[in-house]
């Protein structure tokens, strides 16, 4: 792997990540009433390792830990912060490499619903409402059960 590749990666996925996240914190903290909801997209690639993977999982897996430190941070303000693990959901990004049918195949034998995941929106909804009112410095797996499958 390059150098070139590992930067850019944590450049876009932690550093792209801290830079919103502040930002936000900083309005909620300030606003009347304070509070909110940080919501980070990780993936279950932070808690895994993979041989294809030793530029993305870290920067997840700090995504993760970022919101953690978030939640400790934040709370005293109403701030909540939690982050989404998505497993393998079929998106623009990802198109091309699914297109290996024998990869999509494996992919799709691996998650129990049978099915790769068409989007997060629902999860996410579900954190920035009220009915997550009491959730912070959580991870929310989001798989369709791969992460329990890699047995």
């Amino acid at each position: 792997m390059s150098l070139e590749t590992w930067e850019r990666t944590r450049q876009v996925n932690l550093d792209g990540t801290f830079y919103i996240v502040q930002a936000a914190a900083v309005q909620m903290a300030k606003q009347t009433p304070q509070g909110g909801s940080l919501i980070a997209i990780s993936s279950i690639s932070g808690l895994l390792g993979g041989a294809q993977q030793c530029h993305y999982g870290p920067t997840k897996a700090a995504i993760t830990s970022l919101m953690q430190n978030c939640a400790v941070a934040l709370g005293k303000y109403g701030i909540r912060a939690n982050a989404i693990l998505p497993g393998t959901v079929a998106t623009d990004i990802n198109k091309e490499d699914l297109k290996d049918l024998k990869k999509k195949e494996y992919m799709v034998n691996r998650t129990l619903l049978g099915r790769l995941g068409k989007d997060i929106a629902g999860p996410v909804v579900f954190l920035a409402s009220d009915l997550a009112k009491y959730v912070t410095g959580t991870s929310l797996v989001v798989d369709g059960g791969l992460f329990v499958n890699f047995q």
